[in-house]
């Protein structure tokens, strides 16, 4: 029998992508999850896979918009690999506010200038509003457009990736849950199980993140839509069949309870902020889970010679953002891997943040 050269634990995205690109490199892939092929117990199920460097520049270091700039550029061009169809839209983000909190689009503009030296946006006037996103007709007196940014349909995306990695003959493991003791067969093991890693990387913590998806098929957003608001911020994401996705907070907590009155009341009425006319939407989902994230926010990875064990965690609540840069990375030092396992790495020269932190080896 032969060994496979990588076998990767954890199915959710970063997994499934990492396998799927493996595979096509022609690396023979396993891959094990705790869960089922259609993905709905991963955290990216309960996500609006968005796309979006710029909105998140005022909050995310450089690098990071940087690594979400070769995303969004990787994102359609692996989207059209697939052989099954995956929702992608690149129209880009609106951001609006209400007239007492003009004072935080000032703020973001402002942000967004000092911290992304390639931001490009727009100022729309009510008019321009309008004429862009007809939905908002007469609802904002002014806006900001970013144009080019994208969102993936993460429930179309997740099967898809598990026909991929059929397509390729790739061997998964669905409801197979691998523990700390064990080690699966393979000459190098990759752990991509973000939050369910928490035993073995330590520093590991969650964020709550609460969602809400409606039925609403009178409306129809041409654009991502997040409203700036002085205490929180919402986006809402137009989906194929007339839903809407409206999310999401973020908590620092472990808890992956149901969505909580709070949430559920501070998503829905900034929702109606934006859109009354969803009012009249059917609630067909209130869902939440736990992003992993480690103390400073940043994605890392880390590699164990000793055990030929590579970890790859931390996405915070940037997984489509980050993605496909990182399994980008983290395919160019697998050969190093597979051929000198005793190998250390350095700080990677395109992604440091990858590696800045003590005991975390970032890839070349």
């Amino acid at each position: 029998m032969t060994i496979p050269d990588v076998a990767i634990v954890g199915g959710g995205l970063l997994g499934r992508l990492l396998a799927w690109r493996a595979a096509l490199g022609g690396l023979r892939v396993t891959l094990y999850d705790a869960n089922d092929r259609q993905g709905n117990e991963a955290t990216a199920w309960v996500a609006g896979g968005m796309v979006t460097p710029q909105a998140e520049a005022v909050d995310a270091e450089p690098e990071l918009v940087a690594m979400g700039r070769r995303s969004l550029s990787l994102w359609p061009v692996w989207l059209s690999a697939l052989p099954t169809a995956v929702h992608y839209s690149d129209t880009g983000t609106l951001l609006v506010w209400q007239r007492s909190d003009a004072g935080e689009g000032r703020r973001f503009e402002a942000m967004l200038r000092a911290r992304d030296t390639q931001a490009s946006y727009e100022r729309l006037d009510a008019q321009q509003l309008t004429a862009k996103e007809p939905a908002l007709e007469n609802r904002f007196r002014e806006a900001l457009y970013l144009p080019g940014e994208a969102h993936v349909d993460n429930r179309q995306l997740l099967p898809a990736l598990a026909d991929a990695l059929d397509a390729l003959g790739v061997e998964c493991h669905w409801n197979r849950r691998v523990e700390d003791t064990e080690r699966p067969e393979a000459r190098l093991v990759i752990d991509c199980r973000g939050k369910s890693a928490k035993s073995r990387w330590k520093e590991l913590r969650g964020v709550r993140g609460e969602l809400v998806r409606l039925h609403a098929p009178g409306i129809d957003l041409k654009h991502m839509v997040r409203l700036l608001h002085s205490r929180y911020s919402i986006y809402l994401i137009s989906r194929p069949g007339g839903n809407l996705v409206v999310g999401a907070t973020a908590i620092e907590s472990d808890d992956c309870s149901p969505v909580s009155v709070r949430g559920a009341l501070e998503l829905l009425s900034a929702a109606y902020a934006v859109l009354p006319e969803i009012s009249e939407a059917r609630i067909l989902e209130l869902d939440c889970d736990c992003r992993p994230a480690l103390p400073d926010n940043r994605p890392a990875i880390r590699y164990s010679p000793e055990a030929r064990l590579l970890e790859v965690n931390g996405l915070y609540r940037h997984g489509f953002l980050l993605s496909p840069a990182i399994v980008e990375e983290v395919l160019t030092v697998l050969p190093q891997f597979l051929h000198n396992p005793g190998s250390t790495l350095g700080a990677s020269p395109r992604w440091p943040s990858l590696g800045a932190r003590e005991g975390v080896f970032a890839c070349h």
